[in-house]
């Protein structure tokens, strides 16, 4: 029961910190772009 208790307790923040990751994966990313089409 302890052992159900703490997997699904580590999962969501598992998932969340990926969700997390990939969002700042992807603003970087376009804000990359941004920031290269200004500087040329």
């Amino acid at each position: 029961m302890k052992r159900f208790g703490n997997r699904k307790k580590s999962n969501p923040k598992k998932g969340l910190f990926l969700v997390i990751l990939l969002a700042i994966a992807l603003f970087l990313f376009f804000n990359a772009e941004k920031l290269i089409s200004r500087l040329f």
